[in-house]
């Protein structure tokens, strides 16, 4: 975990190749110390190669990479040469996707998904260690199998070190999957600290029993839903969003964990029923004020940092703020750099 250590505070990356140039330069004048893409409509890695050249002190990453359709040896030779580039900023993200999409989206067999990941990162660590190291690859699993590298494709060590890879994870398993074999686990901003707290991270350390780790490195990358404005009315669509945006959340039922440590269990299934008749007003309308304030930091502009390192200081290697909603990037640019002032850096 964090070890009493200062969060780093990383921002949306949501460029295309076109604008990101652009993009970049505007995020890192905010004073962001990593930027992360995902996988939505466009591919994740390709940006991060423009934004390792145009802000070369910024940590990228993919946050994330669906990871099931990319062999983990494309995974590995993507990760090097990234950090490579990058000058050792590089961090690959990997997640999951949910089995519709794996199946009738990328057209890839779906499998348990905390045993196929957790395979997964080991075979790329192997891959990653023949690099590296020079040690011969003999990578034997359930769902992958490398036992072959010559010389010509062998890129061989990188002057920076390896990337850490770290996974996105909500459920036990996918949490003691990550102490077990990962660098770090990126948790769903579908949070509140109850749930972080006795779940997430007593799984985590589960996982580092199992795999023998003292958990000292490990990344916990968490994603904080930020409701703020410059103006009462930026204030209102901020929050507004935010609700929009859990009652969304809260009608999956994979999240439902997250809903019962705060005592909002029975809200799920409400939730869930309303959504499969598209009535999404009337499922804003069930979010009480309370749970908005479990699941989310609320508040002035200049209190947002204080209650975002109150919050998450003692845990959080890496912190995302995820606002879906517009704000100025002023606004961002002064919330930063109030938190590296209260973090003492």
């Amino acid at each position: 975990m964090n070890n009493g250590k200062a969060f780093k505070v990383d921002g949306p990356f949501y460029a295309t190749l076109d604008n990101a140039v652009e993009s970049v330069k505007e995020l890192a004048q905010v004073g962001y110390d990593g930027l992360y893409t995902m996988e939505g409509s466009h591919d994740p890695f390709y940006p991060l190669i423009l934004a390792a050249e145009h802000a070369p002190n910024i940590t990228i990453s993919t946050s994330i990479a669906v990871s099931f359709p990319r062999n983990p040896m494309h995974l590995a030779y993507q990760a090097l040469d990234l950090q490579t580039f990058s000058k050792g900023q590089f961090i690959l993200g990997l997640g999951s996707q949910i089995k519709p999409h794996i199946e009738k989206r990328f057209g890839c067999e779906f499998s348990p998904v905390a045993k196929r990941m957790g395979e997964q990162i080991q075979a790329i660590k192997a891959i990653f260690d023949c690099f590296q190291n020079g040690s011969r690859l003999d990578f034997k699993g359930e769902y992958y199998r490398h036992t072959l590298m010559g010389p010509m494709f062998n890129p061989g060590p990188c002057e920076y070190g390896l990337p850490p890879i770290i996974t996105g994870g909500f459920g036990p398993k996918m949490c003691q999957m990550a102490g077990e074999v990962a660098d770090g686990l990126m948790v769903h901003p579908f949070n509140n600290m109850a749930y972080i707290e006795d779940h997430v991270v007593e799984n985590v350390k589960l996982g580092f029993e199992k795999g023998g780790s003292t958990g000292d490195d490990f990344m916990l990358s968490i994603a904080a839903m930020v409701i703020t404005g410059s103006c009462e009315k930026n204030f209102e669509h901020a929050y507004n969003s935010v609700r929009s945006l859990l009652a969304f959340y809260g009608s999956t039922p994979a999240y439902k964990p997250a809903m019962l440590a705060i005592g909002y269990g029975d809200l799920q299934p409400k939730l869930n029923r309303l959504s499969k008749e598209n009535r999404m007003s009337e499922m804003e309308a069930l979010i009480p004020d309370e749970f908005v304030e479990q699941f989310a930091v609320i508040g002035e502009p200049d209190q947002i940092a204080q209650k975002l390192v109150d919050k998450f200081g003692h845990l959080a290697t890496r912190l995302s703020i995820y606002a879906p909603y517009f704000a100025e990037n002023d606004m961002w640019k002064n919330i930063i750099a109030d938190i590296k002032q209260i973090q003492g850096r």
